[in-house]
């Protein structure tokens, strides 16, 4: 049965898609069963997987809002084991039309839960924003793998978004936990970004994943070329820091790769 993980961070910029891409690239390259869910009406996690958004008939909203058939919007991506739910523009009118509809915060739910015996993970990007697009993500999910740039601002961030998980374990899915925080845009020579990553362990301990991905400009130009850095080029650092980090995913989680 898939292990659910929301992806989520409300600031931007921070390498959330980055992460849910790589990570599901990985995950599959280890020959995993993944599916990737694109919650962020940008849609970048699904063009950063070689879709073209400007060819899609349906999308992830039309699961949420119109009970369509997740089946019909799936997308097959280069990676034999990774598939998507991609996103697109539509998505973004769904915070509204979600105020409208009973049980809104757990529509996500109700399309994930049943495709979970067909895998080994299914990640959600969220959009950078802690509406009900990502409410329905952490209330369909098992747990939280939160991206944090090492800047200044890091930790503030992250204090909200520990916030809003406790609110929805409250009153939403009581079962959901945090994964881990992932340090990203790493530069070891930077005395900012080795401050801020002793800060966060000392703050976090054991909650903090050891993989830390390092700022690079290969893992930076993979997305403009539809392609997870794993197929880009896959002797880079980037890579290598997105293999280790499904490798000590696998093994928090007690499964083997």
């Amino acid at each position: 049965m898939a292990r659910i993980i929301c992806i989520a961070n409300q600031k931007g910029g921070v390498g959330k898609t980055t992460t849910a891409v790589n990570l599901a690239a990985s995950l599959a390259a280890a020959e995993k069963k993944v599916l990737l869910v694109d919650m962020d009406p940008q849609g970048n996690a699904t063009s950063g997987v070689g879709i073209d958004k400007s060819q899609l008939r349906r999308s992830i909203y039309d699961a949420m809002i119109n009970s369509v058939d997740p089946d019909a919007i799936m997308q097959a991506t280069e990676l034999k084991t990774l598939t998507i739910l991609p996103a697109t523009p539509d998505l973004a009118g769904a915070e509204l039309e979600l105020i409208e509809m009973p049980e809104r915060e757990w529509q996500l739910k109700k399309i994930l839960h049943p495709l979970r015996d067909r895998y080994d993970f299914i990640l959600i990007d969220c959009p950078p924003s802690l509406g009900l697009l990502t409410v329905n993500a952490m209330s369909a999910a098992d747990s939280v793998l939160v991206p944090l740039q090492c800047e200044f601002y890091a930790l503030e961030g992250l204090s909200q978004i520990t916030r809003t998980i406790k609110l929805v374990q409250k009153g939403l899915n009581t079962g959901l936990r945090m994964d881990g925080i992932v340090l990203t845009m790493y530069d070891g020579r930077n005395n900012l970004s080795r401050q801020v990553e002793e800060e966060v362990r000392t703050h976090f301990g054991e909650q903090v994943f050891k993989t830390i991905i390092p700022r690079n400009v290969r893992l930076s130009e993979a997305p403009s070329h539809g392609r997870p850095i794993i197929l880009y080029d896959i002797a880079s650092r980037g890579a290598s820091a997105y293999l280790d980090l499904a490798g000590e995913l696998m093994a928090r989680g007690g499964v083997n790769g």
